[in-house]
């Protein structure tokens, strides 16, 4: 699979080194240096892309977004803190018959992480001596914050608590790759759900996952609707 990279930071770099070992090729690299207002994402640089991998940052990731489907090439989207635009962005993927995939976080650990938070919390919502936390870590340069992945466990819990969630707790700093804890605490005990990242390979492995999902779809998805509906492995 020929990939371009938009986004060449701790995040790219990663994704490139797991593609490369996957025996996928990387056929253009884009960052600050080359594609400023992501004038770089044009028909010759990206001649040969079949699908274009994002971590860029909140600012930008929009602008790729829309430059790459005018170019009819998928996108997975690994970039946070833009979801707020989530119905422009439709609207760009129907206008262009495009193909996006996007999430939170696409560590297939972190989604099914969010599938068991999504069974507690319905378990332990009608006992009212349990109270929900959530709590975030990630390195000191991290943009965003909380984490997307933290906002994401606040919508699963308030399917069930309601004006009960909680908001996140978010700590930045060193160099923590990103560690997220969703407790239930009573006078009696406590029940603690964690997720710690060790490093980035599990991010970078998923968004190559998304991409050998995206090709050949259509419309907008998100990453843990393809993971958990796949019958046939990918090759």
């Amino acid at each position: 699979m020929n990939i371009a990279l938009v986004g060449y930071g701790k995040m790219g770099q990663m994704v490139e080194q797991v593609a490369l070992r996957q025996d996928h090729r990387i056929t253009a690299r884009f960052d600050i240096n080359n594609n400023p207002d992501s004038q770089g994402l044009t028909a010759e640089t990206l001649q040969g892309a079949e699908v274009a991998i994002e971590f860029s940052t909140p600012e930008s990731v929009v602008r790729n977004i829309e430059q790459l489907l005018e170019l009819s090439i998928p996108v997975v989207v690994g970039t946070t803190g833009w979801y707020d635009r989530m119905d422009e962005v439709r609207e760009m993927v129907a206008r262009t018959d495009g193909a996006l995939v996007y999430g939170p976080n696409f560590s297939p650990g972190v989604n099914l992480f969010f599938q068991i938070v999504e069974y507690a919390a319905a378990r332990l919502s009608p006992f009212m001596e349990f109270d929900p936390y959530l709590i975030e870590l990630h390195h000191r340069l991290k943009l965003d914050a909380p984490s997307g992945t933290a906002l994401k466990i606040e919508e699963t819990l308030h399917q069930s608590y309601g004006r009960r969630t909680p908001h996140a707790v978010s700590i930045r700093a060193g160099h923590i790759p990103g560690t997220h804890e969703v407790g239930f605490d009573s006078p009696a005990e406590t029940i603690q759900i964690i997720h710690t990242a060790r490093n980035r390979e599990s991010f970078a492995s998923g968004a190559i996952l998304a991409a050998e999902l995206i090709r050949g779809n259509k419309g907008i998805h998100l990453f843990s609707d393809l993971l958990f509906s796949r019958t046939t492995t990918v090759d």
